[in-house]
């Protein structure tokens, strides 16, 4: 597999310390071989996840990776570029990250992390997860409460109302699950992680660890 070079989060803290087209035109080398490594390193986890998970197979990481220009058209924020990189993982990459949970990587120096789940899923997705978080808890509970997902990711993260859901009671044992809007799993990680060789074995237990979370998500589409 690929390694995470430590020049690529070199180029991303550069990139934090001068956010104009000048500098990173003058830089556009030290750019093309991030996105390079960044990229040869997604298609190396992609390769190994679809191993256990065939809809996955084929699928290309230039599919998966954000792009590095950010739109400035709505925000009072006009840099040009975003200070990371990103991959989403999923069936189809990250246009479908409204239709599925998926793996998540996020290079960013102070802020790097492996995630995934759904964020923000529409309201039919959404429905669908409360409803089958409703009819059976215990389900839920035993996938948030299994052995490597805790030691990973620790527990459930998201943005959550502040009420009950619409047609919940708010004595309802799962009111706490109910009330999220999203349903991720995080895991911050140092950047001497990330450059460490043992980083490729790492995020493959992340996601291995993941795996009956997006399931279950998935599972919820209706």
């Amino acid at each position: 597999m690929e390694n995470i070079r430590k020049e690529t989060l070199t180029f991303l803290s550069g990139l934090k310390k001068n956010n104009d087209r000048d500098w990173f035109n003058k830089n556009r080398d030290l750019y093309d071989s991030a996105r390079k490594n960044f990229e040869a390193f997604v298609q190396s986890v992609i390769d190994e996840l679809a191993k256990a998970e065939p809809i996955l197979r084929g699928l290309e990481a230039k599919t998966c990776i954000f792009r590095i220009n950010r739109d400035t058209r709505f925000s009072n924020d006009k840099s040009p570029y975003k200070t990371n990189f990103g991959a989403f993982i999923a069936r189809g990459g990250k246009k479908n990250g409204d239709k599925y949970a998926g793996y998540y990587l996020h290079l960013e120096p102070g802020e790097c992390m492996i995630a995934g789940g759904a964020y923000m899923p529409p309201a039919d997705w959404l429905a669908g997860i409360r409803e089958k978080i409703a009819e059976d808890p215990g389900g839920f509970t035993k996938v948030l409460n299994e052995k490597n997902f805790r030691r990973f990711f620790g527990t459930l993260e998201g943005d959550k109302l502040k009420k009950a859901p619409k047609g919940y009671d708010n004595d309802h044992p799962a009111i706490e699950l109910l009330k999220h809007k999203s349903f991720l799993a995080v895991n911050n990680i140092p950047d001497s992680k990330v450059t460490d060789v043992s980083f490729n074995a790492y995020i493959l237990e992340n996601f291995r660890a993941m795996k009956p979370f997006n399931d279950y998500l998935n599972e919820a589409l209706i």
